[in-house]
């Protein structure tokens, strides 16, 4: 597989990790979408089932070569890489964008994920009622989660591995964003920013040769957190893709038209006409994160105002959103067409 690639299709799946990683971030929109949307999600899931015992045993007789090859490390790695990339560039001006232009940047995915429903529409071939049926229940599902009233924070270790484990599903499962389930569950704050910021921090010290740190209670905490949470999430991404890998070669059909049914039903998180929410405390009081950002407890949907010039700029932008993945599914089929002719 790998020997058939070319350095365009490595560049390529680089680009295709930082988007990936650029919408795994945003909660509302799942990095999955642009594996199933790209054409590389059964790959993608094939790829994680092969963290399993024989790889294990691989690596314990001292066959590391064998090791990766057998996980196809080159398209992993490629596409790890452009999620690093993406976390440290991509994102922070996301981040940027969303603080400046918030509405724009909802519209655009909004549009994103307009785009890939319309793509997977065409291309996906309906043979069943049952098919159907399962894109209904796909989208009331992703509806339902994205109206549901967020917990409170948990910092319990038990409860974030399940974190951990359900997170990773923004990843594995399209439609459903790992971000906004966070959110959900209550923990977005506390293990995308408390604790990454803890992380940073202690990194720093490090550098400057302090190890003060190791007397902060509070920071130790934090990072025995994010230890925890990154072993659910990888226990999340090699069980789940095992799981998925099973339906898929069972219940393909069925599989894609749920997954279908996901990403039309998370059109409701990503809802462009929105106003937020905040946490507050018993006195009414808004709630800061670390960073001193407000700390959003949910949205409150709106119809557009079609007497506002914003609503068509946002409608714009929603057309740009749209047009972006018609353009890469139209770019990559172009590719695997003049490669194979």
């Amino acid at each position: 597989m790998e020997a058939t690639r070319s350095f365009t299709d490595k560049i390529l799946l680089v680009v295709k990790g930082i988007a990936m990683g650029a919408t795994n971030k945003v909660p509302g929109v799942s990095g999955g979408v642009v594996a199933f949307v790209a054409g590389f999600y059964e790959e993608f899931i094939y790829s994680l089932q092969k963290f399993n015992t024989k790889a294990l045993k691989l690596i314990f007789n001292g066959r590391f070569r064998s090791f990766l090859q057998y996980i196809n490390y080159k398209f992993i790695s490629l596409l790890v890489l452009g999620m690093i990339i993406s976390y440290f560039s991509v994102s922070k001006i996301l981040d940027y964008l969303i603080l400046r232009f918030e509405i724009y940047v909802w519209a655009t995915f909004f549009g994103m994920i307009l785009g890939s429903i319309y793509y997977l529409s065409i291309d996906f071939n309906l043979k069943s009622k049952a098919q159907i049926l399962f894109i209904i229940l796909g989208t009331i599902c992703g509806l339902f989660i994205s109206f549901l009233e967020p917990a409170t924070q948990n910092d319990n270790l038990w409860f974030v591995l399940l974190c951990g484990f359900v997170s990773v599903s923004g990843m594995t499962l399209p439609g459903l964003s790992g971000s906004f389930l966070l959110i959900l569950m209550g923990n977005y704050v506390l293990l995308l920013v408390d604790s990454v910021n803890a992380l940073y921090d202690t990194i720093a010290e490090i550098i400057q040769w302090d190890f003060n740190f190791v007397d902060n209670a509070q920071r130790i905490h934090l990072l025995k957190i994010l230890g925890v949470f990154t072993a659910g999430s990888i226990l999340g991404l090699v069980s789940i893709s095992h799981i998925l890998g099973y339906v898929m070669k069972r219940f393909k059909d069925i599989t894609f038209a749920t997954i279908i049914g996901f990403i039309t039903g998370s059109l409701g998180v990503v809802w462009t006409w929105k106003e937020k929410i905040y946490d507050r405390n018993k006195f009414g009081e808004i709630l800061y994160d670390s960073n001193h950002q407000p700390i959003i407890k949910n949205y409150q949907r709106f119809w557009p105002d079609f007497s506002s010039s914003s609503t068509y700029i946002a409608i714009f932008f929603i057309l740009i959103g749209v047009s972006v993945i018609l353009f890469l599914v139209w770019y990559d089929k172009r590719n695997k067409t003049s490669r194979y002719a």
